[in-house]
């Protein structure tokens, strides 16, 4: 009777420690979920109060009538609206600031001419030493309509563009460009044109209809989310690609929590460092990538890897620290690894610069606001990781497939070794010299293939799975052959100079143009231009016409800062082309993997151009 009463009462207790771990892993998980959303609800609050996301200006066209003769000049009016608390620049630059201005395209015959802006009023600023030229409110900018007699009858397109910059007493706006199109429709010479029923001047004064506030931002939001999905099709986010398969495909059934909620923490993982590195390399006018010049942070990330690859060939599991695991239900302890990959993965997707990235990097620098710059590339962020999270997250669904478990041995192993070569591959940069790499390179190839193809005793009692290993392992001793002999070729190339001012100052001296190459053993663009760009038999025919100027800024360069601040780098590849008189022609300039025929074009246009100078 004892020991029934004995065993009851242990299985009533064993059911209520049960139910209390029950409602305590409900509590702990309702309160992440209410943290996440607090979070949210926070940024979307912090954004809302955003004073930089209001237009800055807006204009419309005020027309004097219907129609206009041919043959005659007639008055039209531009309305200007800023909104507070900007100021407009004047009409002539100063210190600097781009002067406001208006320019006119497809007005065909028509011409406007006697463009007049009012006097600007002055105001100090405290970054600038003496008083600005600005426009604030409301002001209107008279001009002239001539249609000559010539003129075909017909309505004209005319688009008119206002160019400015936009400053506070604290801050600017990037140059800013507003198109007004608005419509002409010219008529016979003597045709009666009877004027509008309303005054020009009283027209002028009618509200001038605003863009919407949250139209504009969330226009923009979705231009940097899409530019982020296109990011992905560039050359440097292939190498995310394996090592994001590896992770996901070899951890398994260990990432205990949901596959998506993995996938969630591993894009936030890639936008706290990329939003992180975005905003302090633009505020403090640093190289986007430049932390990858530090032979620590490289050995760092490659350690990261080999640990990780490490634990998928069974010498030990990776665990989150017990104090961690404290702060969150054991369930949800694998999203701080899918996490730390993801910070660790944002300093490997640091040097992607494209274009678009300069531009975000630009912006962000002359709002001088980092709250925007945060938003900016955490949603750039999103789009980039995106599509690496899906990958994962279906590569990570691998142990569901109804296979056996050797060959699920035997794939994590490969996952592992796919690991070790990232991971050799973030610390070529430290070996010197291309043969030494080629050498190492095809020693691990080989190494993987006789740990795959022979050593590894998974099944061993399947005829067909030891074939299919023998079979891999005699590819990947072909291929690292071939790896080989292509890295042990010498492939001529442009025969490029170190940098040196005074090879510029030569260069400008003699007349002969010169191209600057910005460039670096840890950016993927660069080698894929070095490879396929810069070996190309036209390039170098060309080239020889040019003064060919290298700075390798896989370590940090002597002169870094100076050409840094020079010619505004903020990320390689950056190709600067200077005419025969050395003066930078920023129209051709290039910030990302460009094609042969690019390069050449933009070769072609500086020997054009010099040439008839």
């Amino acid at each position: 009777m004892t020991k029934r009463l004995t065993a009851r009462k242990r299985i009533l207790m064993n059911s209520g420690k049960t139910a209390f771990r029950e409602m305590d892993r409900r509590r702990r998980k309702a309160f992440v979920w209410g943290l996440m959303l607090l979070t949210a609800l926070v940024m979307l609050f912090t954004v809302s109060a955003l004073p930089s996301m209001a237009p800055t200006a807006s204009v419309r066209a005020v027309l004097s009538q219907e129609n206009y003769p041919a043959g005659g000049e007639y008055p039209v009016l531009f309305t200007v609206r800023v909104t507070d608390p900007w100021f407009l620049h004047g009409p002539h630059e100063a210190d600097g600031m781009l002067a406001t201005r208006l320019t006119f395209s497809g007005i065909g015959p028509i011409e406007i001419i006697d463009v007049q802006f009012p006097s600007p009023k002055k105001a100090k600023f405290p970054y600038a030493d003496q008083p600005l030229e600005v426009y604030e409110g409301e002001f209107t900018v008279p001009a002239t309509l001539r249609v000559p007699e010539s003129a075909k009858i017909g309505a004209y397109l005319i688009e008119a563009e206002l160019t400015y910059q936009a400053c506070t007493t604290t801050a600017c706006r990037p140059p800013e460009t507003v198109k007004i199109p608005f419509t002409v429709h010219i008529v016979a010479s003597g045709v009666e044109a009877p004027s509008m029923d309303q005054p020009l001047s009283e027209r002028a004064g009618q509200p001038a209809r605003m863009p919407g506030r949250w139209s504009g931002f969330w226009l923009t939001i979705l231009g940097i989310f899409l530019g982020g999905l296109a990011l992905n099709l560039t050359p440097c986010i292939y190498p995310l690609i394996p090592i994001t398969v590896s992770y996901f495909g070899g951890r398994g059934n260990d990432m205990a929590g949901h596959p998506f909620m993995h996938g969630a923490f591993y894009i936030i993982g890639l936008a706290i460092t990329n939003a992180a590195l975005g905003v302090i390399a633009s505020l403090s006018g640093g190289l986007l990538g430049a932390v990858l010049q530090s032979s620590y942070v490289l050995v760092g990330v490659a350690l990261v890897l080999v640990c990780l690859a490490l634990s998928f060939f069974g010498f030990w599991e990776l665990r989150v620290p017990t104090g961690l695991t404290r702060l969150v239900v054991k369930s949800y302890g694998g999203y701080f690894g899918t996490l730390f990959m993801g910070l660790t993965l944002g300093i490997v997707a640091a040097p992607c610069l494209g274009p678009f990235i300069l531009g975000l990097l630009t912006v962000v620098a002359q709002k001088g606001d980092p709250v925007l710059g945060v938003i900016y590339f955490v949603v750039l962020s999103i789009g980039m990781g995106l599509p690496l999270a899906i990958l994962g997250i279906f590569s990570g669904s691998m142990n569901k497939l109804p296979l056996s478990g050797d060959w699920m041995i035997w794939v994590r192993k490969l996952l592992g070794w796919v690991l070790l070569a990232m991971a050799a591959y973030m610390v070529s940069p430290l070996i010197p010299g291309g043969a030494i790499r080629a050498v190492l390179g095809a020693a691990l190839f080989c190494a993987a293939a006789i740990h795959l193809g022979w050593l590894e005793r998974s099944g061993k009692g399947s005829r067909f799975f030891t074939v299919v290993k023998r079979s891999f392992g005699l590819l990947c001793i072909a291929g690292a052959s071939i790896y080989l002999y292509a890295g042990l070729q010498s492939h001529e190339g442009m025969r490029w100079l170190p940098y040196q001012p005074a090879l510029v100052q030569e260069a400008a001296r003699k007349g002969t143009p010169a191209i600057l190459y910005f460039s670096a053993d840890w950016c993927f663009p660069c080698r894929q231009m070095n490879s396929s760009v810069f070996t190309d038999p036209e390039v170098i025919q060309l080239g020889r016409q040019f003064v060919p100027l290298k700075i390798d800024l896989t370590r940090e360069h002597p002169q870094q800062e100076y050409l840094q601040e020079t010619y505004s780098l903020k990320g390689v590849p950056t190709i600067i082309f200077l005419d025969r008189r050395g003066s930078n022609r920023e129209d051709l300039r290039i910030e990302s993997y460009v094609d042969k025929e690019v390069m050449l074009d933009r070769m072609r246009d500086v020997l054009r151009q010099s040439s008839s100078k």
